[in-house]
């Protein structure tokens, strides 16, 4: 895959783009609660996941700047990429994480599950 930021992929979930390796997906829906989307989510990361994967170790930042709600069930794929990351040995960032949101990942301790980072800068430092 391109280092190049500018050739990333967009589409109606998410946009993903490359830094230095790491790649950089921000999700774009305010409110992740309905399968479809969720599943959809899921879909696209575990594409990105494969492809990266097969070039070296991945490493990813999720950025949750446009999110405000979100299911038990994205919560899910979330588990899920974390679990496919590490077995590809590879590292896995979320960032921008809004209060609210922040208390259900410390509500079910999956805060100490995930490497949660402030800011989308901590999250690409933290992999670099």
């Amino acid at each position: 895959m391109s280092e190049d930021a500018s050739e990333g992929v967009q589409n109606p979930r998410m946009d993903v783009s490359f830094f230095d390796g790491v790649v950089l997906v921000e999700l774009k829906d305010r409110k992740i609660l309905d399968e479809v989307s969720i599943m959809q989510i899921g879909e696209q990361l575990n594409a990105v996941l494969q492809k990266i994967a097969q070039e070296g170790l991945p490493r990813f930042v999720v950025d949750f700047t446009n999110v405000s709600h979100m299911s038990s069930s994205a919560l899910g794929v979330l588990i899920t990429l974390h679990k496919r990351i590490r077995e590809k040995r590879g590292q896995l960032r979320l960032c921008c994480i809004q209060p609210a949101i922040y208390e259900i990942f410390v509500i079910t301790r999956l805060n100490e599950i995930f490497q949660i980072r402030q800011s989308r800068q901590e999250a690409l430092d933290s992999l670099s």
